[in-house]
């Protein structure tokens, strides 16, 4: 096998943006670890599961882009170290010390309570779109629902929440202008920039008035337990804010568009919902919202399928390829919403198995299912082509709009909610 270099331009087109899975079926075949070339940086595309899986937990592929070699100038750019220096990007044991910190506010106990008020959220969103029939479905539902629980468990004032999302989309749509190169890296440079003084401040604010929220518990880790440094509690506000709503918001996007395209798809968990959690991981699998995990680096020479790649290297591993490889799932490009729950990389694998795992379910069973009862003869409002989608070479893997029309209804949400919605519980505090 050859380990000829690829050219990212030849692989990140607009064909590709539309449907990557015929070109994750061709590396699987014929070059499951592929060297390829970008603008900004060179790697190595793992794609295989057996592959993946492996080297999600490879100690020999560094998570830790700050340390020796300084990666991150590669891959983030020069601002990046107030924002991403953080446990996604380091490895043992400082991200042992980071995730056992903010683990604490992701215990299922937690989580469980914030139900009722996720319900609410949906159903206050659904109730804005219902009688109009017709909807942007990113921009009306699956951005603001994460979004708005996660700032709400942040302590983010809502009046700020806005203001925070447009910083975070101005990163999320990089690429997606009609801006110079250049000036989509000023933005999002300036987008990073202006978070960063944004968390800084509302970490000081929190540290004179804490309150009953995320940030104010890792303040009182930083303070009081000293497993804290200050400037962690900045990285890991961000970690936090991001993580806990670009996925989540891209899978609710991608997994109502796959389920319209496949309509009998749609109608089986329309009218069988006790297969909404399964449909779940099986929509995970089917068309991830992170494509290629977060990048790590060899820290010497690794060879996987006979192809050595050199020290130094960054690592990519191709999530959907490998959740798309027959040698573990049968049918692996037919969506089926039975399907028995597999061991599917859609939420990594390893010491860095996302932390929000629960919350990120949560969301996207009682968001869909409340879709799926509020909204009845859903459809596409464009062709399937048309639909606007993230930049083939973007990080990420969403849609930019995802317009649909259904039969308007006036109910109000009281006739669909199923659950009352409880007293908040206050549940924040470092210590339990």
């Amino acid at each position: 096998m050859t380990d000829h270099v690829v050219r990212g331009a030849d692989i990140y087109t607009d064909e590709f943006a539309a449907d990557p899975y015929p070109t994750f079926a061709a590396m699987r075949a014929d070059r499951p670890v592929c060297p390829v070339s970008s603008p900004r940086f060179d790697s190595y595309l793992i794609t295989r599961f057996d592959d993946a899986r492996a080297a999600l937990t490879d100690a020999r592929l560094s998570k830790d882009l700050y340390g020796p070699g300084q990666h991150y100038l590669r891959i983030f750019g020069p601002n990046s170290e107030g924002l991403n220096k953080n446990m996604l990007n380091s490895d043992p044991p400082e991200h042992t010390r980071l995730r056992r910190i903010v683990s604490q506010a992701f215990a299922p106990r937690r989580i469980e309570a914030l139900r009722p008020r996720v319900a609410q959220i949906v159903d206050d969103l659904l109730d804005k779109v219902v009688a109009r029939g017709r909807a942007e479905l990113m921009r009306d539902f699956a951005i603001p629902l994460p979004m708005t629980v996660i700032c709400e468990l942040l302590g983010i004032p809502a009046a700020e929440h806005e203001q925070v999302l447009g910083w975070t989309q101005v990163i999320r749509t990089s690429g997606s202008s009609r801006r110079s190169p250049e000036e989509e890296r000023a933005a999002v440079q300036e987008a990073q920039l202006l978070l960063h003084h944004y968390l800084a401040d509302l970490v000081r604010a929190k540290r004179a008035r804490p309150a009953d929220d995320m940030i104010s518990a890792l303040i009182d880790a930083c303070d009081h337990d000293r497993t804290l440094a200050e400037p962690e509690l900045v990285t890991t506000s961000f970690l936090l804010l991001f993580a806990g709503h670009q996925t989540t918001a891209d899978f609710l996007g991608n997994a109502v568009l796959a389920l319209l395209a496949h309509p009998d798809q749609l109608e089986l968990l329309r009218v069988t919902p006790r297969l909404l959690p399964s449909a779940i991981e099986e929509l995970l699998r089917f068309d991830g919202p992170l494509p290629v995990a977060s990048p790590r680096i060899a820290t010497e020479d690794v060879e996987y399928q006979g192809v050595c790649i050199p020290r130094g290297s960054v690592v990519g591993v191709v999530i959907n390829s490998a959740n798309h490889d027959p040698a573990h799932f049968a049918d692996p490009d037919q969506l089926d919403v039975r399907r028995v729950r597999g061991p599917h990389l859609g939420f990594g694998y390893g010491v860095h198995y996302c932390l929000g795992v629960s919350l990120a379910r949560m969301e996207a069973q009682i968001g869909l299912g409340a879709l799926l009862r509020r909204l009845p003869g859903l459809r596409l409002a464009v062709p399937l082509a048309e639909v606007r989608r993230l930049p083939a070479a973007s990080p990420f893997r969403g849609l930019l709009e995802l317009p649909v029309t259904f039969t308007a209804s006036a109910l109000p949400h009281q006739a669909h909610s199923r659950e009352p919605i409880p007293p908040k519980e206050q549940s924040w505090s470092s210590g339990t």
